[in-house]
């Protein structure tokens, strides 16, 4: 079911899941993938969706959106192996890590995949040797420190250095096709973007001074979803800046790449508590479910995710601590959360940790990862 624009379980559909299924849980809607797609392409009409699989990689939403015609954003050899195996042709791969591997190009020629970003001449050499007709946007830093995540401190060109990779480029007889940036993770308003297009309309217009046409746009991701960050306005947020490429680059394909915008929302997770002890006063609550699991998107993606009791209670809420289940003291999730008070078995539903979570999970400590079951599959 939804609440609040997103996907999240009823507490008897969490009940029944727990007694099928066992926890830890993850449940993934893929029409809430589908929604959130759709949503994005009825606000930004001209722009073509290449959503970041590092988000998440699960193959019900890989095939969700191969289903819906989308493009992809991939990072690494696996990645694009990944995807050619699914069935996705290289022409709808970008290559958007600025920072490439050998294996990473060499997958390239064998998928096909001619389309990517760079933001050195180092880069564009290792290119040119591997792939010489590869198709090039140089992707720009961008300064945006209300970011959830500043992707641009380890990753763009300086605006000072832009006219000079671009003819670097043209020289190699690559085709320098356009510019990208990527604000950052969960951006809540549209003015880091709009600046942004504003500096790329600049280097579009010296470029074409100095005899290069760009004709690709590449707005990156960073839309936000709406789970723990406050209160925004997305639609309004999105026709800002559709209004703006109508305005600036009418006649360029615009490109962008969201990644957990497309799946944030789309996944539950369902854990239990298998311990409970007090410590200085406040009482501690061992999950099956740690750091090392799901919740790796603390240390990882620095997310804040919401807690929900699945019990009735009328006992005043105290302040806890929660901890997974490993015996690495580093696993500690979160401290002075409040709840009410829990004991060994009880449940507890996350709601919106469907990015850079199951991703980055291990096995450490020899515990499985969580399982995953779609929610249309399993509903009726």
């Amino acid at each position: 079911m939804k609440k609040h624009g997103y996907f999240q379980l009823a507490r008897e559909d969490v009940l029944q899941l727990t007694e099928e299924y066992g926890t830890p849980l993850l449940v993934l809607s893929t029409q809430q993938v589908e929604s959130n797609y759709k949503r994005l392409r009825r606000y930004l009409p001209r722009v073509r969706v290449h959503y970041a699989i590092k988000a998440n990689p699960h193959p019900e939403i890989l095939r969700t959106m191969i289903k819906l015609g989308s493009s992809f954003d991939v990072a690494s050899d696996g990645e694009i192996r990944l995807l050619n195996g699914m069935g996705v042709k290289g022409e709808k791969m970008i290559y958007a890590n600025p920072m490439k591997t050998q294996g990473g190009l060499r997958a390239c020629k064998d998928c096909h995949v001619c389309k990517m970003t760079f933001d050195s001449k180092s880069e564009l050499d290792k290119i040119a040797k591997i792939l010489p007709n590869a198709t090039v946007l140089l992707r720009l830093r961008i300064d945006n420190s209300g970011a959830h995540v500043d992707l641009n401190k380890k990753f763009g060109a300086g605006r000072e250095m832009a006219l000079e990779l671009m003819q670097y480029a043209k020289s190699l007889g690559l085709d320098m096709a356009g510019i990208a940036f990527h604000v950052g993770s969960q951006t809540v308003m549209a003015d880091p973007y709009l600046r942004a297009m504003d500096v790329a309309r600049e280097i579009f217009e010296e470029a074409e001074a100095a005899g290069l046409h760009l004709r690709i746009l590449d707005i990156g991701g960073g839309f936000p979803i709406p789970e723990t960050h406050g209160t925004f306005n997305l639609s309004e947020m999105l026709k800002q800046i559709n209004a703006r490429l109508d305005e600036d680059f009418p006649e360029t394909d615009i490109w962008c790449e969201p990644g957990r915008y497309i799946c944030g929302t789309a996944v539950n997770l369902i854990t239990s508590v298998i311990g409970v002890t007090e410590r200085g006063g406040q009482p501690w609550y061992f999950l099956d479910e740690g750091l090392y699991g799901t919740f790796s998107g603390i240390i990882f993606d620095q997310w804040d995710f919401r807690l929900i009791a699945m019990k009735d209670s009328d006992a005043e809420e105290v302040q806890a601590t929660f901890a997974g289940p490993s015996c690495d003291s580093l696993d500690i999730m979160f401290r002075g959360c409040m709840t009410v008070p829990l004991e060994v078995g009880d449940l507890l539903l996350v709601p919106a940790c469907g990015a850079y979570t199951s991703a980055s999970a291990t096995n450490f400590n020899g515990f499985s990862t969580a399982k995953y079951v779609v929610w249309e599959q399993i509903k009726d």
